[in-house]
């Protein structure tokens, strides 16, 4: 192996390095021969000196063979292996209706996904919540699940982009999260290790969101839609608002329960159900698994009507430990104290500061503070009024879900807090912003 520092070193200086010594790199930090010293030193010199796309696609393949790479062809799947990431948010429960709508329609899915960090959940936290839920499994049992109900959405597992779970570590306490050519090799390695034939990302901006401003999200997402074409994977990506919660509710197990609902025709909000169906139509198309915009929609609407994707999501639970009957008897863990928000005054919700609802949501015990911190799946907020809404005096806002009343009064005076009540009706923001293409983002 050659020298780590000398590769630090060239990236300081500024010269693009090569696919070599980034290969030789990140399986010296899977294996441990790389110091957190020296991952510190590399990841601060590419904040510094950036990558171009080529380099970054050199960066995300080293980071995917520094592990195992899924293989489907043994299986002869009948239809494309397909995936969607999203950088994340509040009440952002897309993954748990979108990847069975998928496989109802006729979509293999392993989607690799992640716990909650900060002020965003995660989505193996939510599925969790549901009794038995075994979000870390071998590569053989994923590849069952897959194989038997079209999607699994589990952890990376140990095998899969090792060098990244140790990269992101480091970066998390030396102020290099942030970069932009790291994250797109963080999100891209394990999603090219699962073994994808295209992807659809979800990239937030907004309050909520990771990166607040428009032009750093739009930043992300031509980055990560050039770097997976160049490394490989056909990659597409919309740019979504998150100004307020996507989902009328935030914490886990009440978001499954939106999810449950969702599926089961029970309630389906209308900016919940636009990011769905964006994403949905893309992944079909690039999928080969409808012709247009059109068609792609009708399948989806379909899988949702027929009970076709519920029925997906339930064989999933099953396959994974949970319970067989999860969508008649989900048995999610329920917080024992309640407190309506109520409006202190009438007008119109012109603003919610999202990132407020989420930090909320972290001191009902719903989130983590660190990596390593326990989560309390049962507390959180539900029924968040949209934005645009009139209110008199009272008008619920949120209902919180506590573990204790002093937990249940805090959490109240922060939801309130968060809301701005008008004498005018606002205008959100556009719920789909952007969608970028390899051809729009060359």
């Amino acid at each position: 192996m050659g020298l780590p520092q000398e590769t630090i070193r060239r990236k300081r200086d500024g010269a693009a390095l090569d696919e070599a010594e980034l290969r030789e790199f990140a399986q010296g930090i899977a294996d441990d021969r790389v110091s957190d010293a020296q991952i510190a030193a590399f990841a601060m010199a590419v904040c510094w000196r950036g990558m171009g796309t080529g380099e970054a696609a050199a960066l995300t393949r080293a980071m995917r063979d520094s592990g195992s790479v899924l293989r489907w062809d043994a299986l002869a799947l009948p239809g494309p292996v397909l995936d969607k990431h999203s950088t994340g948010g509040i009440g952002d429960t897309v993954s748990l209706m979108l990847g069975p709508m998928l496989a109802a329609c006729g979509a293999f899915v392993p989607m690799i996904s992640g716990r909650g960090l900060g002020h965003t959940g995660g989505t193996l936290d939510k599925l969790e919540a549901l009794p038995g839920y075994t979000a870390q499994v071998p590569v053989e049992r994923l590849q069952r699940v897959v194989r038997n109900a079209g999607v699994a959405i589990v952890g990376a597992g140990a095998s899969l982009a090792p060098a990244d779970r140790r990269f992101y570590a480091v970066r998390d306490v030396t102020a290099t999260v942030e970069s932009v050519p790291l994250i797109t090799a963080s999100i891209l390695s394990k999603k090219l290790a699962a073994g994808l034939q295209a992807l659809v990302l979800d990239v937030k901006f907004g309050g909520g969101a990771f990166l607040p401003g428009i032009d750093r999200a739009r930043e992300l997402a031509h980055s990560l839609v050039r770097t997976g074409c160049a490394a490989g994977l056909p990659t597409q990506a919309l740019l979504t608002a998150m100004d307020q919660a996507l989902a009328p509710a935030a914490g886990n197990a009440l978001e499954v329960q939106v999810a449950l609902d969702y599926l089961c025709g029970r309630a389906r909000p209308e900016r919940l159900h636009g990011v769905v169906m964006a994403l949905g139509a893309v992944a079909l198309r690039q999928g080969g698994l409808a012709t247009d915009e059109a068609q792609a929609r009708a399948r989806l609407l379909q899988a949702l009507d027929s009970g076709a994707a519920a029925e997906r999501f339930a064989r999933m639970v099953a396959g994974l430990g949970g319970a067989a009957d999860v969508l008649e008897r989900p048995a999610l863990p329920q917080a024992p104290v309640r407190r309506e928000v109520a409006a202190g005054h009438g007008g119109w919700l012109g603003a919610v500061d999202a990132r407020a609802l989420g930090l909320a949501v972290v001191e009902l015990g719903g989130g983590r503070r660190g990596s390593g911190d326990a989560i309390d799946p049962a507390v959180g907020l539900s029924a968040l009024l949209p934005l645009g809404q009139r209110v008199e005096p009272g008008t619920p806002l949120a209902c919180v879900h506590a573990r204790s009343e002093a937990h249940a009064e805090a959490a109240v005076a922060a939801v309130r807090a968060a809301y701005s009540i008008s004498d005018r009706a606002g205008a959100g923001m556009p719920l789909v912003a952007e969608h970028i293409t390899e051809e729009t983002s060359a």
